[in-house]
């Protein structure tokens, strides 16, 4: 029996934290890092460093929605990143490192634009939220040295001070890494 998967895109600073977050909710089947929100068809990673395509480093999460809900999804997001912060996260600087969640359809921009309004209000962020709530575009995967990074350089400098504290501040780290 196929089991029902629904999308949601993501963009929340670099895509190899965004991905290794995700990939440890039960009901993701899997994420995708990439690119996407801006003008350049079939963007590089080199070309979208520049900050000159428009695109924003993102992921591509398809998720059972029996087991894990857009809603869900979406409190995770907001946990997962600085939501006020205009094009940076840490010291990740420029517009391919914007906040965004890139709807595809009306209900999911609802939903995003009610969780915006609900995370701005609960009190965790004490700035204004600038994450962007557009419609999604085309998406373009990363070339295949920035898929699944986190589970495949766990041990890189980058992942050990920056990736894996941030799953365990979310509670996510598992015990194997």
């Amino acid at each position: 029996m196929q089991t029902n998967r629904e999308i949601a895109i993501f963009a929340a600073g670099c895509f190899w934290c965004v991905e290794a977050v995700f990939e440890c909710v039960p009901g993701v089947v899997s994420v995708v890092s990439g690119y996407t929100g801006g003008h350049t068809p079939n963007p590089t990673y080199k070309q979208v460093s520049t900050g000159k395509t428009g695109h924003a480093e993102a992921v591509r999460v398809e998720y059972d929605p029996s087991m894990v809900s857009y809603s869900e999804l979406l409190d995770l997001f907001w946990r997962a990143h600085d939501p006020t912060t205009l094009n940076r996260q840490g010291a990740d600087v420029g517009t391919q490192y914007r906040s965004a969640i890139f709807y595809l359809s009306e209900e999911q921009k609802r939903a995003a634009e009610e969780s915006r309004s609900r995370w701005q209000a609960s009190g965790h962020v004490k700035n204004t939220i600038v994450t962007e709530i557009v419609p999604a575009g085309e998406f373009y995967p990363a070339e295949d040295m920035h898929q699944d990074y986190f589970e495949r350089n766990s041990s890189a400098p980058y992942c050990r001070f920056v990736i894996a504290p941030k799953l365990e501040k979310l509670g996510l780290a598992s015990p194997d890494r």
